[in-house]
């Protein structure tokens, strides 16, 4: 191999340090920047065939150039003939000849590293080099970054980014840090834990040598004359993933004058800039030239209670978005549903001694009364249980079948003797074959996110019996993926272009691609779910995350009859999915695919948002540990609706994990909501009130006034921004950036005191009054996806008019002088420290299993009892004579005796006997 490389380079140095770190037995030649030859560095001398050093470099003309960049940006030359140009593709090659394979994480590290570390590293950079300025005022540039670095380190307690040792992420995002962080009097002091791995880094040997083979004086000379030549690059720092919004920025930009004589333009305009309300026709369907939005969020399954993760990841996201399509005017239908099918019902219903049915019934109700609560917005929220369902799955699988994108092949799958069935995933649990994790399910595990076969599973048991299954072959059907691979590829080319996709959906998507698509089986041994319509199938059903995604078009088929002018109309739809990052490879990968290969102009997803998770406290959500809030218990907390959503959005988890925390939802409540949001609509609208008598008052606007409204004009530019961009948790800070802004405003004009002065501060005090009013009146509509209850409390307190009750791009007087305002009162509540301690308790295990009532013992002698009782005793017993058999391990055994020592000593009550003790091993009785 030849790696060839600029010197001082952006990325030459991760690429030597990467080089160093693999001990990749390469051939170096370094170049200037201007693509001549230059002299190799001391010390370049990489781990090679014994006696090469650097090479005499290739004429400029004759050196590989990347798609893009610059003819000195680095090219490592296989063997093979292939050139790699990628920096961190370089790097992570380098890995992989080690023996280090990528893991979700390492490829989160590279990903947001290129995104959002490597552009915003290069504008300081060149602030740095080519604008003189400071270490520390360009460190500070990248604090928001550096934070999410530091944030990481801490909360996974290690000392490397993405595991127990060095990998390709720390190699990668050191490199891109170092030429910044370099001297340390620049480094922030409050960093430890990045400090110290980056120190950690700094001082590895693959680091030394690349630092100094890379950061010459004269290399760094050339560089520089590079950049002056170049111009100034745009930090792309707002992407920023942290677990806090962010915070107002600690220099604001200077707003231009024109900015300002344009906001002050149409603030005098008034509500004549607003566009019109519209309001689609029942039901919403598509309608020529306007932009016709479909919303969908992930089906959550329909046989437990939804928890806060699920509904932040799903419905909660899905709804924001949707309420702002609708003040933008977009025609928009917003669709959800249960899923109802699998295997999770079946097991849900063995739990509950229920039918299927039954499950779904009962659940689906549950279901839908949370998310009514919660104010989900859904134009239809259906189920997956349906004709329609049937229906559209079946002609699906028949399209594919007859354009042969259908594979037959006989598999392995674990069978229970005890239970005679064959075991679909969800009832098989076992150890991960990948992470060890001892409750891994059949289909996936929870713990690393790896997708399994059930017959992976090491120490497999069935859910139904906990008896030991076999593996037995069985026929079944898949889905030909290596053969739609190509033409999936050219679609996610397109939709990744023209769409918004979060960063964790597309490396998902690249992962499952990255080797290569294998067929992936779409049928199962099931009796609950939507039947297979061909011969020598018929006794199984669809896999459910074949059949799930395909309850979007039923769902919407029970909506209108006319669902194929949103689901066959690609041309005039965009498609937005919300979802958590678990769903993403079905969204993104087989469903896709399953619509590709039916080839009948399906409309396929052009916005994909996809959440981490949302753990609790320091833990995770557990209906069985009781620990946790879920959807049904929340309203019984006394906190309202909409501070839950608030809260939920205000920590959604967009770019990396996070956490609910009831100190921080205290906090967030009592700073952000009441003091800060609240106390400015409220301070507004009591002015009106108590100075004016209800009217709005006259308005001479003074050059702060005027400075103030384009201010809130670029928050509300923000906001759209944002919200366009599925950044929803990060739009949510422009709101209360605005009202931030409202409450110093206020504070500094004092109109208490200037009412009470002469004509001219009378004049004053109208004018402070008026303006802020009128920002209440923009913040009620703003805050209308995230607090609808909020929004239309504080529209009925103003009297805001419905035509004012949409958003453009600019702050307006919406209510003009002489507008009569109604009562206004106080929107929120405080939380006080007691009530937030006892709900943390309540909350924090052990209330989803109450202590059930005592009653008195059956009484003996009853006949069906002991019958029932008998039947019990003899097929436990079965069960561990079974699994001595099969030489289970003790601990599985003990378990198994215990429970059937249970049943003999409740049949033995119930016949009237005494219970007989056994005897321990080794001891008879004299």
């Amino acid at each position: 191999m030849r790696l060839r490389v600029g010197a001082a380079a952006p990325a030459a140095l991760k690429v030597a340090a990467a080089a160093g770190a693999a001990a990749a037995p390469l051939r170096l030649l370094w170049a200037g920047p201007r693509g001549e030859s230059a002299a190799a560095p001391p010390g370049t001398r990489l781990k090679g065939v014994p006696g090469h050093g650097p090479e005499p470099p290739l004429p400029a003309a004759e050196r590989p150039r990347g798609p893009h960049g610059p003819a000195w940006g680095p090219a490592l030359e296989l063997e093979s003939g292939t050139v790699l140009f990628s920096p961190n593709a370089i790097c992570q090659f380098f890995f992989l000849s080690r023996g280090d394979e990528p893991t979700d994480l390492t490829n989160q590290w590279l990903e947001w590293e290129a995104t959002e570390l490597q552009p915003a590293a290069t504008a300081a950079l060149y602030a740095q080099l080519v604008q003189g300025r400071t270490g520390l005022e360009v460190v500070e540039s990248l604090r928001k970054l550096l934070a999410h670095i530091e944030q990481s380190l801490c909360r996974r307690g290690t000392a490397y980014l993405a595991g127990d040792t060095t990998s390709v992420a720390d190699v990668v995002v050191w490199g891109t840090l170092f030429p910044l962080l370099q001297d340390e009097s620049s480094f922030p002091g409050d960093l430890q834990a990045l400090k110290g791995w980056f120190q950690g880094m700094s001082l590895s040997e693959a680091c030394r040598k690349a630092v100094s083979s890379v950061l010459q004086p004269e290399a760094l000379l050339e560089f520089k004359s590079y950049l002056q030549k170049q111009p100034p690059p745009c930090p792309a720092m707002e992407g920023a993933p942290s677990n806090e919004p962010e915070e107002e920025a600690a220099a604001e930009r200077v707003l231009t004058e024109e900015e300002i004589r344009a906001a002050a333009d149409t603030w005098a305009r008034g509500a004549e800039v607003l566009p019109k309300p519209w309001q689609p026709s029942k039901p919403v369907l598509p309608v020529e030239g306007m932009r016709n939005v479909l919303v969908t969020s992930a089906l959550p399954y329909v046989n437990n209670v939804p928890h806060l993760g699920n509904i932040i990841g799903c419905v909660l996201s899905a709804d924001t978005f949707a309420r702002y399509c609708r003040l933008r005017n977009w025609n928009t239908l917003f669709v959800c549903g249960t899923d109802e099918y699998g295997t999770a019902t079946e097991t849900r219903a063995v739990q509950e001694g229920l039918t299927p049915q039954q499950i779904c019934d009962k659940y689906h109700t549950v279901h839908a009364d949370i998310y009514r609560w919660f104010h989900i917005s859904f134009d239809h929220f259906g189920r997956t249980t349906t004709q329609h369902q049937t229906n559209i799955a079946q002609d699906i699988f028949q399209r594919l079948l007859a354009r042969g994108c259908l594979l037959q092949d006989t598999v392995e799958q674990l069978h229970c003797e005890c239970c005679q069935r064959f075991l679909a995933d969800r009832f098989v649990e076992g150890t991960c074959p990948f992470c060890s994790y001892e409750e891994a399910r059949g289909d996936q595990c929870d713990k690393c996110g790896k997708l399994i076969n059930a017959v992976e599973l090491k120490n497999p048991q069935c859910k139904l019996c906990r008896g030991v299954p076999v593996v037995k072959p069985t026929q079944h059907l898949f889905l030909d993926l290596p053969k739609l691979e190509q033409q999936l590829e050219l679609w996610l080319e397109q939709s990744w272009a023209k769409g918004n996709w979060s960063a964790n959906a597309r490396y998902i998507t690249r992962s499952w691609l990255r080797d290569g698509l294998k067929p992936r089986c779409i049928t199962r041994d099931l009796k609950w779910g939507t039947a297979v319509p061909l011969d020598g199938f018929r006794d199984k059903v669809f896999y459910v995350w074949f059949d799930a995604p395909i309850g979007y078009l039923s769902i919407t088929a029970n909506y209108t009859d006319q669902w194929e002018k949103w689901w066959k109309n690609p041309q005039q739809v965009e498609l937005y999915n919300f979802m958590a990052k678990d769903n993403v490879p079905f969204h993104s990968v087989i469903f896709p695919c399953s619509l590709l290969g039916a080839d009948d102009n399906y409309t396929l997803v052009n916005h994909l948002s996809a959440t981490e998770y949302l753990n609790y406290e320091d833990g995770k959500f557990s209906k069985s540990r009781g620990v946790g809030v879920f959807g049904d218990m929340a309203k019984d907390t006394g906190i309202p609706a909409d501070v839950w959503r608030f809260y939920l959005l205000y920590v959604r988890p967009e770019g990396q994990d996070s956490a609910f925390s009831w100190s921080d939802l205290m906090l967030k409540n009592n700073s952000e909501l009441l003091n800060n949001l609240g106390n400015f609509i409220n301070r507004a609208g009591m002015f009106v009130c108590k100075f004016f008598g209800g009217i709005v008052p006259d308005m001479i606007l003074t050059t702060d006034d005027k400075r103030l409204l384009a201010r809130v004009t670029l928050e509300l530019q923000q906001y759209h921004q944002l919200l366009e961009k599925l950044r929803i948790r990060d739009a949510l800070r422009c709101i209360l950036s605005i009202s931030r802004h409202g409450n110093q405003y206020i504070q500094v004009n004092e109109p208490w005191k200037r009412i009470k002065g002469d004509e001219q501060d009378r004049q004053r005090a109208g004018t402070v009054t008026g303006v802020a009013v009128n920002m209440a009146a923009l913040l009620a509509v703003m805050v209308q996806p995230y607090m609808p209850g909020v929004s239309l409390a504080m529209q009925q307190q103003l009297c805001l008019a419905p035509a004012c009750c949409v958003l453009s791009h600019s702050f307006t007087c919406t209510l003009p002088p002489g507008h009569r305002v109604g009562t206004v009162s106080p929107l929120f509540q405080k939380l006080e420290n007691d009530q937030i301690e006892a709900l943390r308790k309540r909350f924090g295990g052990g209330q989803a299993k109450p202590t059930p009532p005592t009653s008195a013992p059956p009484a003996p002698g009853d006949p069906q009892l002991i019958q029932e009782l008998t039947e019990k005793v003899a097929k436990q017993g079965n069960h561990v004579r079974q699994l001595k058999a099969n030489k289970a391990e003790k601990a599985q055994v003990d378990t198994e005796v215990a429970k059937l020592l249970e049943l003999k000593k409740q049949l033995a009550a119930a016949e009237g006997k005494s219970p007989e003790v056994p005897v321990p091993k080794g001891k008879r009785k004299k």
